[in-house]
């Protein structure tokens, strides 16, 4: 089965989705706006600095679903943002804790973003999803390619979602 990239805008938000699919798994990424990031996090406990740096970093909701036949596993240490053709690294649960402990950030504030954000390795058997954040670390209105990596059945998948852009810095508004 060849790999299926769908991008669709929500008419009520103007923000934009980018879905790949393929053998039965998918991964959906979909626009947060950065408010919408700065809200959840100030109200999470984080200072204003801490929740704007967050916010902008480039936050999407992201859903994993395996509706296939075979086990999948993923490492978000293995995907790349590709910007202006120089490769970056998201912005893991990992990378984020080694920031905030340069910081003074509480420890509960610290702990609500850890379980926000999309787990850095996971494995899917079929049937089994899970939703989180993955931070890919851009200025708001940035665009990139993906280049994601999983392995469908044990064998690895590397495949590219061109033209992902970052939510905008604005309010909520229908185009």
């Amino acid at each position: 089965m060849a790999a299926e990239i769908a991008i669709s805008d929500d008419p009520d938000t103007g923000l934009r989705s980018w879905r790949w699919r393929e053998a039965g798994v998918s991964i959906e990424l979909v626009q947060r706006l950065p408010d919408q990031n700065r809200a959840f996090f100030l109200a999470r406990g984080f200072e204003r600095a801490d929740a704007d740096r967050i916010a902008e970093a480039c936050v999407m909701q992201t859903i994993f679903r395996n509706d296939g036949g075979m086990p999948v596993d993923y490492d978000l240490n293995d995907w790349q943002v590709r910007r202006r053709g120089a490769p970056r690294r998201l912005l893991t649960r990992e990378r984020w804790s080694e920031i905030w402990r340069r910081g003074e950030t509480s420890e509960a504030a610290r702990i609500a973003l850890h379980w926000a954000l999309l787990p850095t390795r996971q494995r899917f058997e079929p049937g089994d999803y899970n939703w989180g954040m993955t931070s890919f670390g851009l200025p708001p209105g940035s665009a990139f390619d993906l280049e994601i990596v999983v392995a469908l059945g044990g064998e690895r998948v590397t495949r590219r979602i061109a033209g992902v852009a970052c939510a905008d810095d604005r309010s909520v508004n229908p185009p």
